[in-house]
């Protein structure tokens, strides 16, 4: 009997591990997700084998308490933050914040997405790319539209349905007419 289409359950792909009991605190980032830099995901993402090395030797994941999904920490504390967001900050070195009980209960494949989401926006500081923005809203910034749309195509491959996607977008900190702006630049039709 054929196994069931990955679009029903949403599967990351095979050899995708978390690490759930991770206690809180830095760590490296293949203690958090073992083997996540042999994946084909990793290599489409970065080519180049030895800039791929690097950037999992010297990125590491941060296990907070705190209520939230994941971002990377910046180097410096960013003009015009918003009060609300206290985020942690890490100079010099590439830091991904994740929230426990996003790693604890999330669905293996929204770390899969998020996890390679993140990435792209490290990959994107080191080529000098400005992460946080105010002057171009979230929707538009080219740093998100990239690592969305990485994310989203690898989410394809693995047949995941466009009612996956939808979700996966509909983030809490955009506008509904600015979800619907995502989702046509990243081409996942509306209901």
């Amino acid at each position: 009997m054929p196994s069931a289409p990955r679009t029903k359950t949403g599967e990351p792909p095979d050899g995708f591990e978390v690490q759930r009991k991770l206690a809180l605190g830095l760590h490296p980032i293949l203690d958090a997700f073992p083997g996540l830099d042999r994946l084909p995901t990793a290599r489409r993402q970065e080519h180049d084998a030895g800039i791929r090395k690097r950037l999992f030797a010297e990125t590491s994941v941060m296990l907070v308490a705190d209520d939230l999904w994941m971002y990377v920490a910046p180097h410096d504390l960013p003009k015009g933050l918003r009060r609300r967001w206290k985020p942690v900050v890490s100079p010099g070195t590439d830091t991904i914040v994740i929230g426990e009980s996003h790693l604890r209960e999330s669905p293996a494949l929204i770390l899969f997405l998020d996890i390679f989401h993140e990435l792209c926006h490290i990959r994107q500081r080191h080529a000098g790319m400005e992460l946080f923005d105010r002057n171009e809203s979230y929707v538009r910034r080219p740093t998100e539209v990239e690592a969305y749309r990485f994310v989203v195509v690898e989410a394809r491959k693995l047949g995941v349905s466009d009612e996956v996607l939808r979700e996966y977008l509909k983030v809490e900190w955009i506008t509904d007419a600015e979800y619907l702006e995502l989702l046509n630049e990243l081409e996942v039709p509306a209901k």
